[in-house]
């Protein structure tokens, strides 16, 4: 029997990171349950009391850089508020029995990724998306050479409250830190591993069997199939530079990954060109989640290799992707408890749902 014909129960082991297991019970779906409500769209395209429109710069604090310029901005950046994390921080590192503390330097910036108050990704222009990205580029480069102190820079949107969004216009977030955070460490650590088994990039290696791995596994003693996997089932979207993968552990029941099909450890090395075909697969993929679960509440960030004397050596083994989030549950006790995810919808019915989207009338 195939996994189309029966409910699945089953942990899958995350490739890159082995300890970030996903437990899918599809059975676990038919329970009731608390979803998180469609995030109510505000499609004004001006909202006179919001700091970020045109025409409220002065509600915000001063352009750090504005694209195209900052009298006529089409994307602005500046810094956060609220940040969590700044340069006003002198505090010393630390240390005292077995607890420790870094100093809470770095840096935390607000980009303004459109005019339009209400604007959604998958409604952005292609040009206009590629422009945001080459912003995060602009904005982490310049941030690392600000300071010897900064290990990471990461680029993240929120939208929607569940997803940590607490200003309705479109936006993304730039936060430097003092410390490379453990997911992208382990994320590094556990692709240099494979690289220096295999010799080969595991991302590289996931990306091919996606485009080219089919297998059919039959019960021994029954005969009967198991499992089958078809040639581009966890393939959302593809162009000439870069794929869309449903991941196979996904954490979250509709979870998208997007990696370049050429191998590049480090974002701030994507070409313009190649942000231009960036912005063609997000803009259709989010385009796709839209039809499927419409108006979802999300997290997307960008894990790039990190940049210091200690990585120097991790660029053939790592592979920048940006990470999609939908946010369609509440993590329970059980999640919180064991760090183990329930993903209730199998990935495989979640790309084929995906994947099966119409964008002719759409895009």
């Amino acid at each position: 029997m195939s996994h189309e014909d029966k409910s699945i129960r089953e942990i899958r082991i995350d490739p890159i990171v082995p300890c970030n297991s996903v437990l899918v019970a599809t059975a676990r779906g038919m329970r009731p349950r608390k979803q998180e409500d469609p995030a109510p769209r505000d499609t004004r395209k001006h909202v006179e009391t919001c700091p970020f429109c045109r025409g409220n710069e002065d509600k915000t604090p001063p352009t750090i850089t504005a694209y195209p310029d900052e009298n006529n901005w089409n994307i602005r950046v500046v810094e956060n508020l609220y940040p969590v994390l700044g340069e006003d921080n002198t505090q010393d590192n630390l240390t005292f029995g077995l607890q420790q503390t870094i100093e809470g330097y770095g840096r935390h910036e607000v980009i303004i990724d459109h005019p339009s108050h209400g604007i959604a990704i998958h409604e952005m222009d292609i040009d206009h998306l590629a422009m945001v990205f080459k912003s995060y580029q602009d904005r982490m480069s310049d941030l690392y050479n600000s300071d010897p102190r900064l290990k990471y820079v990461l680029a993240f949107k929120n939208f929607g409250p569940a997803a940590g969004a607490s200003i309705p216009h479109t936006h993304s977030q730039i936060i430097a830190m003092p410390v490379v955070p453990e997911n992208l460490y382990n994320e590094v650590h556990n692709s240099s591993k494979y690289y220096k088994k295999h010799h080969r990039c595991i991302f590289c290696s996931l990306i091919d069997e996606a485009l080219t791995y089919e297998a059919t596994i039959y019960d021994r003693e029954s005969g009967e199939v198991r499992r089958k996997i078809n040639v581009g089932q966890y393939v959302i979207e593809k162009n000439k530079y870069f794929v869309a993968i449903k991941p196979f552990a996904s954490r979250y029941e509709w979870e998208i990954h997007i990696l370049p099909l050429n191998h590049e450890a480090d974002y701030m090395r994507a070409p313009e060109n190649e942000l231009q075909a960036f912005a063609e697969v997000l803009k259709k993929s989010m385009a796709r989640l839209e039809q499927v679960i419409g108006g979802a509440q999300y997290n997307y960030f960008l894990h790039s290799i990190p940049h210091g004397s200690d990585y120097n050596d991790c660029s053939p083994s790592y592979h920048w992707h940006l990470e999609i989030c939908p946010r369609t549950s509440i993590p329970s006790g059980f999640e919180l408890g064991s760090g183990l995810f329930v993903n209730t919808i199998s990935p495989e019915d979640a790309a084929e749902k995906l994947r099966s989207v119409d964008l002719s009338d759409i895009l």
